[in-house]
């Protein structure tokens, strides 16, 4: 499977831990097809309790745009819908990927796509970057974003622009052709100093 075909998403959340009881109360995705957006799933969803008001300043939803929102069982069922076995691409996805599994655990839903972390790959291709955050590295690639970050799909529609350039730089410089998402997950677990060790070798 190549890696410009799978599904990049964001959650926002109550807080930082879904072992502390803390919920997600948005879901931003977006589909990408042989490099092009081409669908894209986004909704509130309420975790039956309030937010407090570093996470409503932090994310701007506030605990009124909530009340209205679907539960995060309801919502969760359509987005399991909406992945199937695809794979998967958020930026800190460790964060991300944790209240994906315990929302899923919460409605006895398993999926089976592999994860890759674009900051995770970001550090390896990008060691000059001033820091990893998503917005500085929109900064330093000076790709356009026009919107706010820290909702979840302007934050997916952003890491989906990144995941594309960095592909599109493992081509450019790299001559890493149609980079595979099993090449990627390599490379975004090799250690700094291997990086061009590990893409010689596709090379020769």
């Amino acid at each position: 499977m190549l890696a410009n075909t799978l599904i990049i998403l964001d959650f926002e959340t109550t807080g930082l831990s879904p072992t502390m009881g803390d919920r997600a109360i948005e879901i931003g995705a977006v589909r990408l097809q042989d490099g092009k957006i081409i669908d894209s799933f986004q909704e509130l969803m309420n975790p039956g309790f309030d937010v407090d008001t570093f996470i409503e300043n932090y994310t701007g939803i506030t605990n009124e745009m909530l009340t209205d929102a679907r539960s995060c069982e309801s919502v969760m069922k359509d987005f399991g819908d909406y992945i199937g076995g695809d794979n998967l691409v958020a930026h800190n996805a460790s964060f991300d990927q944790r209240f994906l599994d315990a929302e899923f655990e919460e409605i006895s839903h398993q999926y089976s796509g592999e994860f890759v972390c674009s900051m995770l790959l970001a550090r390896r291709l990008y060691q000059e970057s001033p820091n990893h955050q998503l917005g500085t590295l929109i900064q330093y690639k000076n790709i356009t974003a026009k919107g706010d970050f820290h909702r979840a799909l302007f934050d997916a529609e952003m890491t989906s622009k990144l995941w594309l350039q960095m592909l599109t730089d493992l081509e450019d410089i790299h001559q890493v052709f149609e980079p595979t998402f099993s090449q990627v997950k390599k490379l975004s677990k090799t250690p700094k100093n291997k990086i061009n060790a590990v893409i010689e070798k596709w090379c020769k």
